[in-house]
């Protein structure tokens, strides 16, 4: 799932990007890790492009059924806490190498992949203080994720959801 995701990933970013990298203005524009995208662009081939697209489909079918017993999914919205601002991206989580800027986010690709309605909420504040404030956490969300169509239930989830939770979204010194 992973290499069909950033497969059709890249074609669609490096696309976009196409424009723009392709004006000598333009690519010094882009930050490091869009170039990436574009460059890794240029080598899919149209059989790579078919192979993620069945793999996007069989994926969403087993979304799909899924939502056959589920109202909603929920997921954390990244592996890791929120890092520090100059930090570009976590290159490892828990001692393992993070192969590209995606992985510590990886887990939205399950919404977007499908094209399915998804929204984050915030769970709580924690990890590692990062601020340099005294005593600072910073905030996690979960992503809620409904079925085809299902914006509506998505959204009046997550107000049911925050409704429940006034103490948690109120920030304190």
């Amino acid at each position: 799932m992973w290499k069909a995701w950033i497969t059709i990933r890249w074609v669609l970013v490096g696309h976009g990007l196409t424009a723009i990298v392709e004006q000598d203005a333009g690519r010094g524009l882009v930050k490091p890790e869009a170039m990436w995208e574009f460059e890794q662009s240029r080598a899919v081939t149209a059989t790579e492009l078919m192979q993620a697209s069945t793999v996007r489909s069989a994926l969403l079918q087993v979304m799909l059924g899924l939502f056959k017993r589920y109202d909603l999914l929920v997921l954390p919205t990244a592996q890791v806490w929120p890092f520090p601002i100059a930090e570009r991206w976590p290159t490892t989580i828990a001692g393992r190498p993070m192969d590209t800027y995606h992985r510590w986010m990886e887990t939205v690709l399950y919404a977007t992949f499908c094209g399915l309605p998804a929204i984050s909420v915030p769970v709580g504040f924690g990890g590692p203080d990062t601020s340099g404030r005294a005593g600072a956490k910073l905030p996690m969300g979960m992503q809620l994720i409904g079925p085809p169509r299902a914006d509506a239930s998505v959204l009046a989830a997550a107000a049911a959801y925050e409704q429940l939770i006034p103490d948690l979204l109120t920030i304190r010194p």
